[in-house]
């Protein structure tokens, strides 16, 4: 009986399946068949709305982003399986050898360069130097002229002091009185010699002459400074008193500013004072010939070491 009722309820259920709704003409049946349908919303068009006109007020502020709305994006990087291969122990010599290759080709062009500039800058003290040296030169010409004048007047004056006070030449006495006053001094140009001295660490130097070459003129330039200090304390000691007690004041300052003398008058001279003076002219005679024997060491240096100079680094014809 239970079955039976299984059944016929599985039958209406088969039937109700497949019955289909007949269709009804009736507009107010399709308007409640629609309305229970679910609503579809057709898509609106899209308008393009611009931007409004960029002005300075807007340009300074910042504008204000919405990211409200966007959906958050993310981007995967997936790195590839690279496989690597363990290189060959000839690989890394041959990278390690061109590395060392490349770096001691950057040392060798940077000890060129060096060299090229420190031979230059060698080049141009030398030449300084020769150009002093040459200065020097002739400076000590002129000056040897000038002592040898003055040591032949000083040998004049001590044979004429000792002439009687009656027959003494006392005009040519006091020309030579002033002539014997007189010393050149040396001023050697010493530029060169000093900048050569604070480059003594480049090997065109270290490995030269010409330290000792400098060492030996400054001596001799020492023993000339000496000399002309002594000469200028026997003219203060034994000169001075001579003319200031003995000359006129007209010829005082006549023989000093080279114009000849008026006349031979001479102030309180007597025998006595001109045998004094004969007595100091043998001291200062004496230092008259030694700035004369230290000025021709020094031209002796001087020649020497220019010949040095111009044959070391290669000046002959510069």
């Amino acid at each position: 009986m239970a079955k039976s009722n299984h059944q016929n309820t599985n039958k209406t259920r088969r039937k109700s399946a497949t019955k289909v709704p007949e269709a009804t003409s009736d507009p107010g049946v399709e308007k409640e068949a629609n309305a229970d349908k679910p609503a579809v919303s057709k898509p609106k068009p899209k308008v393009k709305v611009q931007p409004p006109p960029k002005t300075e007020e807007s340009a300074t502020q910042p504008q204000e982003i919405n990211i409200q709305n966007s959906p958050a994006e993310m981007e995967v990087h997936h790195h590839p399986q690279l496989d690597h291969k363990p290189k060959p122990f000839k690989e890394y010599l041959l990278e390690g050898f061109m590395i060392f290759i490349a770096v001691m080709m950057g040392f060798i062009a940077e000890n060129i360069r060096e060299s090229i500039t420190n031979s230059e800058h060698v080049h141009h003290l030398t030449v300084q130097l020769a150009h002093d040296l040459k200065a020097d030169d002739k400076q000590l010409d002129e000056i040897y002229q000038r002592e040898t004048e003055i040591a032949k007047g000083n040998d004049t004056l001590f044979n004429l002091l000792q002439q009687p006070l009656a027959k003494a030449d006392l005009k040519k006495i006091q020309e030579l009185a002033e002539n014997a006053h007189s010393m050149w001094l040396f001023h050697p140009s010493e530029g060169a010699i000093n900048a050569i001295k604070n480059e003594l660490n480049l090997k065109q130097f270290s490995n030269s002459e010409i330290i000792s070459h400098f060492s030996e003129y400054e001596k001799h330039i020492e023993l000339v400074r000496t000399a002309q200090e002594i000469n200028l304390q026997y003219q203060r000691i034994y000169l001075d008193p001579f003319l200031t007690q003995h000359f006129t004041p007209e010829n005082l300052n006549a023989v000093f500013n080279q114009v000849p003398l008026k006349n031979a008058q001479m102030r309180n001279l007597t025998q006595e004072d001109l045998t004094q003076l004969r007595t100091d002219m043998v001291l200062i005679n004496v230092i008259t010939r030694e700035l004369l024997k230290d000025n021709a060491l020094l031209k002796q240096d001087v020649s020497d070491m220019l010949h040095y100079v111009n044959k070391q680094y290669d000046l002959e014809d510069k």
